[in-house]
């Protein structure tokens, strides 16, 4: 279980996250949909600590951090226990597909490299990249790539995944690979909290649906309550404006 308390964040005088209280079951496919600048990005960053909240409390299984009294120690198990998939990939350009895979799991989780590779292999198979294990990542599409980064965070056995607008990136026909591997993903039974902008995706993968907006939760329900009957005013304008020229028959 991950559990998120009075988690606060500010930019100068510009507060981006305003006490969020959050808790997310295991198995839970979470997603978060909002405007730019609603603060989605900034939460995923914030649970594993890219971002440094100003408050709040994260607890992930059996660890609990205080943002303000947190230790090294306590950052770095926070860090071990979330992957995240970034929209620009991040891959290490002068390492292959495999390698790729492999450096987490030999430099953080210090596993010996022949197990990292029968992780690193049977993990890119789950993607659909055994046959560019040798390939560096100039040498793959951006799709293929950011298949290499899913299969890289999900090797690292993770206790909640976290997905940054992984399609944003992407050529148009590139999206369709990439959300299908987070699909079938999502359907092994993995946490997930992902930010994406492809609403008919988020429809059909995620189990609970959050809106954000300016740094609040303003909907939190399951995707039949909030693309069928949102509570919020704010989220009804979000997804009718959202609808209006992508599929009209979905417009509130």
């Amino acid at each position: 279980m991950i559990e998120i308390r009075g988690l606060t964040k500010s930019f100068q005088d510009l507060n981006v996250l305003n006490d969020i209280n959050l808790t997310i079951e295991k198995g839970e496919v979470v997603a978060l949909i909002g405007s730019s600048g609603a603060g989605k990005s900034t939460l995923l960053r914030s649970i594993n600590l890219l971002e440094i909240p100003d408050k709040g409390t994260i607890r992930i299984g059996e660890l609990e951090v205080d943002i303000v009294k947190r230790t090294k120690a306590e950052t770095l198990e926070l860090r071990k226990s979330t992957a995240m998939v970034f929209q620009q990939f991040h891959l290490f350009r002068q390492k292959t597909a495999l390698e790729n895979v492999m450096e987490g799991l030999i430099t953080v989780k210090k596993v010996v490299k022949e197990e990292a590779r029968k992780i690193a292999l049977l993990q890119l198979e789950k993607v659909g990249l055994l046959d560019r294990i040798h390939h560096y990542p100039k040498q793959l599409s951006g799709g293929q790539q950011q298949r290499v980064a899913i299969a890289r965070a999900l090797a690292m056995q993770p206790q909640i995944l976290l997905f940054d607008e992984p399609t944003s990136a992407l050529d148009p026909e590139l999206v369709d690979e990439v959300l299908e591997t987070i699909r079938k993903t999502a359907e092994e039974g993995n946490t997930m909290l992902l930010v994406s902008h492809e609403m008919s995706f988020v429809r059909r993968v995620a189990t609970r649906v959050l809106m954000l907006d300016k740094g609040s939760i303003v909907e939190d329900g399951t995707r039949e309550e909030v693309f069928t009957n949102p509570k919020s005013e704010r989220t009804k304008q979000f997804l009718a404006n959202y609808y209006r020229d992508r599929e009209p028959e979905f417009a509130i």
